[in-house]
């Protein structure tokens, strides 16, 4: 009876510890997310969904995916997607859809975002799954703080904090390179120095004065001398 009593113990906290475990683990989301940049301010990111198929008896029609904050649909273009299928913009996400897939077959679709938040640490992507025979899977639950993992949870996408700019520092400013008013280059002045003038320094010759002395000199010379010769000559013709 003990040993009966003991064994049944052991199964029963057995099967209450692992159904508490269960309770406990996270839920995992259905619809995977990943990101070739998953990296905050990131431009031009190649965004992709991984949808598991859960039904045995249809394939997947379309994936409805709700944008977060801070994307718009106008942000987004097909990148890959099933044979087929085609990306339909609406007002707060777009949805992606064509032929159903067969079945067992995972929905999977990438995207390009222009720009992602330059201020967000995790992007929640809610997507709704719709099979062939009108089943419908929402992964829309987002987790609070605090709060435990939401049944049916929203992928999340994880980002790495945004590139820090390069720091930057202002060129010297170079005395030589901007003249100022007292590093300015020396112009061309006038030349105020006095012109030399004829009586300043230029030599024109003896003045008019001194031409007409000599002149008086000489005649006065030519004078005496022909009054010598005139008497000389008289003084002869007497004797």
């Amino acid at each position: 009876m003990r040993v009966s009593h003991l064994r049944r113990a052991v199964i029963v906290g057995a099967v209450t510890g692992a159904t508490v475990g269960m309770l406990a683990a996270p839920a995992w989301a259905h619809v995977e997310v990943s990101a070739d940049n998953p990296q905050a301010g990131a431009r031009d990111v190649t965004v992709t969904f991984d949808g598991e198929a859960e039904s045995t008896r249809s394939g997947i029609v379309s994936e409805r995916v709700i944008l977060p904050a801070g994307i718009r649909p106008e942000d987004v273009r097909l990148a890959k997607a099933p044979p087929g299928w085609k990306l339909v913009p609406a007002a707060d996400g777009y949805t992606v859809a064509g032929k159903a897939l067969p079945v067992g077959e995972n929905a999977v679709h990438s995207i390009v975002i222009t720009h992602l938040p330059a201020d967000a640490t995790q992007l929640a992507f809610k997507t709704i799954e719709t099979y062939g025979d009108g089943k419908v899977s929402r992964w829309i639950g987002v987790s609070a703080a605090g709060q435990p993992e939401p049944d049916n949870p929203a992928p999340v996408l994880k980002l790495k904090p945004a590139a820090q700019p390069a720091p930057t520092s202002a060129a010297p400013t170079s005395a030589a390179a901007t003249p100022t008013q007292d590093s300015a280059p020396p112009t061309a002045s006038a030349d105020t120095s006095p012109t030399p003038t004829a009586a300043a320094g230029q030599d024109d010759g003896p003045p008019v004065g001194l031409w007409i002395a000599l002149a008086s000199v000489v005649v006065i010379a030519a004078a005496a001398v022909g009054l010598v010769m005139y008497r000389r000559r008289t003084g002869r013709m007497r004797t």
